[in-house]
């Protein structure tokens, strides 16, 4: 039996141990389950994991993911912030894939505070090193700060593929010039070259959310070479993006000192002060703030 044979949870394996639980998904939690194991499917194979992967899941509720993913890869680390819900989920493992214990760890914790320290020392008994993917159905509320906050603290990424919600993933994945290209566009070309890889309808979760899905594929790149650090870089993103009408002289003018100041800086890093934020990559933002910190430390 290949691991697209195996039985994932349905729809009524999802809601009997919801039941178990006396759990109702609550959009505080962002909690919308996959009830389709076709879904799964899809998602997985998408993926493109290697059998030897350790995968980092952010939660993974009741389990439907993280079958598939155990059925992949190697090792499986989930972080899940609901308690009772992480306590349940090894038990749900364990019944589906009887002998999987020792390949999955679970973490309660909140994804947006949690290390990579934290995350390498639970890593699971089969792990041959830390996380090398991150495949998740993650939390439409959170899921852009979850992400880069992940990429930060886990260099050893080195792909993934992530469910959000569609806009979001258009979002992600924007190349500069386009209407919906923004901070998140930039922040994720810091880590990954990211890809829309595909739409996910209503109909698979439980419950049902009013708007689609997105697939976003990324595999991890080097970030610009620049003697700034990546909060200084970021920074000139989050200023650059505050108010989009703006030419960049005019955006950076008082976290510069002055327009003059911001011209002279956006003009040594080969950036036209006239250009509004949308239209530069993540090299134009690197150089920004290169040479904003070469002025400061002078």
């Amino acid at each position: 039996m290949t691991s697209q044979d195996l039985p994932l949870l349905s729809a009524s394996d999802i809601r009997t141990l919801a039941d178990g639980l006396d759990l109702r998904p609550t959009k505080t939690l962002g909690q919308n389950y996959v009830i389709d194991p076709n879904t799964i499917r899809r998602i997985v194979s998408t993926a493109k994991l290697d059998a030897d992967e350790h995968v980092l899941e952010v939660g993974p509720g009741l389990g439907s993911l993280t079958l598939g993913l155990i059925d992949q890869a190697e090792a499986v680390t989930a972080i899940e912030i609901d308690p009772p819900v992480a306590a349940q989920l090894p038990a749900t493992i364990e019944q589906w894939r009887p002998g999987t214990a020792q390949r999955l760890a679970v973490l309660e914790a909140d994804a947006m505070h949690i290390t990579g320290e934290q995350i390498v020392a639970a890593a699971p008994e089969s792990a041959d090193g830390p996380p090398t993917a991150i495949v998740a159905n993650l939390p439409y509320n959170v899921a852009v700060p979850v992400m880069l906050h992940l990429l930060a603290e886990l260099p050893s990424i080195e792909h993934g593929l992530v469910m959000v919600q569609h806009e979001v993933a258009e979002r992600l994945t924007a190349a500069p010039g386009s209407k919906i290209y923004g901070v998140p566009s930039v922040k994720m070309a810091w880590y990954a070259n990211a890809t829309l890889a595909g739409t996910i309808g209503t109909k698979v979760f439980w419950p049902a959310p009013r708007i689609t899905s997105g697939l976003v594929h990324f595999t991890a790149r080097k970030p610009p070479e620049t003697t700034a650090t990546r909060q200084q870089v970021f920074e000139v993103i989050d200023v650059g993006f505050a108010q989009r009408r703006k030419t960049m002289r005019a955006a950076l003018s008082t976290w510069a000192g002055s327009g003059a100041l911001a011209e002279e800086i956006l003009v040594a890093a080969e950036v036209d002060p006239k250009a509004r934020g949308e239209v530069l990559d993540i090299a134009d933002f690197a150089r920004i703030a290169e040479q904003h910190q070469a002025r400061s430390t002078a």
